[in-house]
């Protein structure tokens, strides 16, 4: 039997290195305090001075004032104002794959179309180098036009824009941001009808208790003070005779049509200057008195053959044939509700036969300074029992000579985006609709990770064969490189962590990385992962760009190209050089330097992976240079340049277990193990480098291998020796004594 593998071993976390930790947590959060501390103001006057009026709608002329209220301003033309003009970060999240705002300058006019945009800032990554910015602008042109009221009634919605590939998560938050950032504007300033919720469309009144009515009754009925409606005999039986029961019509008046059936006025007596000149002081004192807090009263006055009161009241106290309508409310008056009244105080007035006031109680929901009408019910018999009814309207709306316009609060100006429930639901509103967009893609990447799991949990059992591991390797990075890379481009970067330092900076917020729900979930299993294998569960089976080095160099081996074996002095001197490359960077993104966003491009990820090689061909010749070195020197970059792989192998640090079990031979002398590990993470002394490990599980193999291994070979001769079996029946060491195992070999 072989010697028995040496168990999991915890890799302690020795209080030095909390305190490292602390340390340098507590100096990075010196570093941010003052920038998140900063209150940051609306971006739109900085814009206004920066850019033409003409870059965002052709012929514009120039900008007027920015309103005191909200960062919106008048875009001006030759012949005056002909829309407003504002950024929609001032409005609305939109922070993009880089973790900072996309600011956008957009244009409505007064029916609350989108008349013209223009993307005036941005820190995309995958826009400022390598896919020109203009193919993003011609996107953006789709808005122009949009009708914004109609959006607003769909629920925020707009049609799904073309993505350029590699810039989904750019283009839907350009998108998104446009279009919601848009309706809250034209909310706001009352566009297109559009209207914040709950509260009505354009200026609100109250009454004036300073206005002054008409001194005669023919001016206030010309004013619209007194509203009247007359109805001849000849009107209500041709009313009759449109209904649907001939029995109606069957039984017309018998007065001549012009027979006057009733003269009905109606006045809002509650408003002081109609009362008071209505009913005169002594009857309006009263009318107060009868009144109490946020009640109204009405004047209905009728003559003719028709009574507007009927008799109806005095048996139920109802008045059956006369309600109050407004908007969806109605008003039935009692007769606790009701006062007569003798007299019309205006000079003028006619004599009426009824003559009375009616009061609207305060829980009725009444406006005064909205519309509303009298209803007038006509009934008929046309049986024994039987009645059939009609209704006439009296129609008021209270002039604007005793109403006044109700200022505005002025709001304070917004710092960039509110942190409203509406603004967090309308984010998480993008987000699932993101995740449903690419369900499959998440369907296939959670079904990838937990076969790499299970791998990596049973990876004894695997490591068996050595033809397996293989065949399982190139078949798991292929996958890797075809689905995750150049199908899904979800190819992680430094930049997700530079983006992560700056949104932190300036209020961290989950929704940048929550936008790409391939990359969220990657990184979480990144984070797991460095917990239980350190950074190889990545850089080893999860890059594309990774991938994309091992197979083609497995294709050049398979021509016979000669590989290039770097002296261990030399390599020991080399793979330094990516942690150089990711502090400068990490530096120079701290810093915020103008040329902090080129130093990106020393990743080839993505002219290789997200772009699959269509850019500029400066970016495309680095890309191919590196995959051509690595024909000769297997995983030249991941090895010696990238500053992803230092930024994982920094926390890779925390790990709590060791998984790769090793033999006190190794090292010492064996070094099979160190001179097959393709990318040299095997110290000649047999320990295991954890920060260059791609943890591919060829020393494992080579753990087991009963042909490579000496440990083995020696262990099987022996038992083969002292049990008296062929050395090929023994397939197993897992029995294997603790003296075999501390037993010194040389070889």
């Amino acid at each position: 039997m072989f010697p028995a593998p040496a168990p999991i071993r915890s890799v302690p976390f020795r209080p030095a290195h909390l305190r490292r930790v602390v340390a340098l947590a507590l100096a990075l959060l010196l570093c941010l305090l003052p920038a998140l501390a900063m209150a940051q103001a609306p971006h739109l006057p900085r814009y206004l001075a920066e850019t033409a009026p003409d870059s965002i709608v052709a012929g514009a002329t120039g900008f007027g004032e920015m309103r005191t209220d909200m960062p919106v301003a008048p875009i001006l033309g030759p012949e005056g104002q002909f829309g407003w003009v504002f950024v929609n970060s001032d409005f609305v999240g939109t922070t993009g794959y880089s973790g900072k705002p996309i600011h956008i300058m957009v244009a409505v006019d007064d029916d609350a179309r989108i008349i013209g945009l223009n993307l005036v800032q941005h820190w995309e990554p995958i826009v400022l180098i390598g896919i020109p910015e203009i193919r993003i602008r011609t996107l953006m042109q789709e808005h122009v036009g949009l009708d914004l009221a109609a959006a607003a009634a769909a629920g925020g919605s707009f049609e799904m824009l073309n993505i350029i590939s590699g810039v989904t998560v750019t283009i839907m938050v350009i998108d998104d941001s446009i279009v919601r950032s848009g309706i809250r504007v034209a909310r706001s300033l009352g566009l297109g009808g559009l209207a914040p919720p709950g509260e009505p469309v354009g200026p609100q009144f109250e009454i004036d208790p300073a206005a002054v009515a008409a001194p005669g009754w023919m001016t206030l009925l010309g004013d619209g003070t007194l509203r009247r409606m007359s109805l001849d005999v000849g009107q209500v039986n041709d009313a009759f005779a449109d209904l649907d029961d001939p029995r109606a019509a069957a039984r017309p008046l018998a007065d001549p049509p012009e027979t006057s059936f009733i003269d009905l006025y109606a006045a809002l007596v509650s408003v002081p200057a109609i009362g008071e000149r209505l009913l005169g002081p002594a009857e309006h004192a009263n009318l107060r008195r009868w009144l109490n807090e946020e009640e109204h009263a009405i004047l209905v006055a009728g003559r003719g053959t028709y009574s507007f009161k009927g008799s109806g009241y005095v048996r139920g106290g109802l008045f059956d044939r006369i309600v109050l309508v407004q908007g969806d409310m109605s008003i039935r008056f009692r007769d606790r509700d009701h006062r007569r009244l003798g007299e019309i105080a205006a000079s003028g007035s006619p004599r009426f036969a009824e003559l009375d006031l009616f009061r609207i109680p305060a829980d009725a929901g009444f406006d005064p300074t909205e519309p509303w009408r009298l209803q007038l019910l006509v009934q008929r018999d046309v049986a024994a029992l039987e009645r059939a009814f009609t209704t006439f309207d009296l129609a008021y709306q209270l002039p604007l000579p005793y109403l006044r316009e109700i200022p505005r609060a002025v709001a304070p100006i917004p710092d960039m985006v509110q942190d409203t429930e509406a603004e967090r639901a309308a984010q998480l509103a993008l987000i699932d609709r993101i995740w449903r967009d690419r369900a499959r893609e998440i369907a296939g990447l959670l079904m990838m990770l937990s076969v790499l799991t299970g791998a990596f949990f049973f990876q004894m059992v695997l490591t068996r064969s050595e033809r397996a591991v293989y065949w399982f390797r190139m078949g798991f990075l292929g996958f890797s490189l075809v689905f995750l890379g150049w199908y899904a481009a979800a190819q992680l970067s430094v930049v997700n962590i530079l983006s992560l330092v700056q949104s932190m900076r300036s209020g961290f917020s989950w929704q940048a990385f929550m936008l790409d729900p391939l990359t969220f979930i990657l990184w979480w299993a990144v984070a797991a992962a460095l917990i239980f294998w350190g950074r190889g569960a990545y850089c080893g089976w999860l890059c594309p760009f990774g991938a994309l080095q091992e197979l083609t160099n497995q294709i050049a081996r398979a021509l016979k190209v000669p590989q290039i074996r770097i002296p261990w002095t030399l390599h020991e001197r080399l793979w330094p050089a990516k942690y150089i490359i990711f502090l400068v960077m990490f530096a120079a993104s701290l810093a915020a330097v103008p040329w902090a966003s080129q130093l990106n491009e020393v990743e080839p990820f993505k002219t290789a992976i997200v772009l699959r090689f269509d850019r500029a061909w400066p970016f495309v010749t680095f890309a191919l240079a590196l995959l051509f070195i690595g024909l000769f020197v297997e995983r030249f970059y991941c090895r010696y340049l990238c500053p992803l792989g230092a930024a994982l192998a920094i926390p890779a640090r925390i790990r709590m277990f060791d998984w790769l079990k090793r033999y006190p031979e190794c090292g010492r002398p064996c070094q099979t193990c160190a001179n097959e590990c393709f990318v040299q993470a095997i110290h000649p002394t047999g320990e295991i480098n954890p920060n260059e490990c791609l943890n591919c599980m060829h020393c494992q193999v080579l753990y087991q291998s009963k042909s490579k291994c000496p440990v083995v070979i020696r262990q099987i001769k022996r038992r083969a020796a002292v049990g008296g079996k062929p050395a090929g029946a023994l397939d197993s060491f897992h029995t294997d004594t603790l003296a075999d195992r501390k037993e010194k070999t040389h070889v």
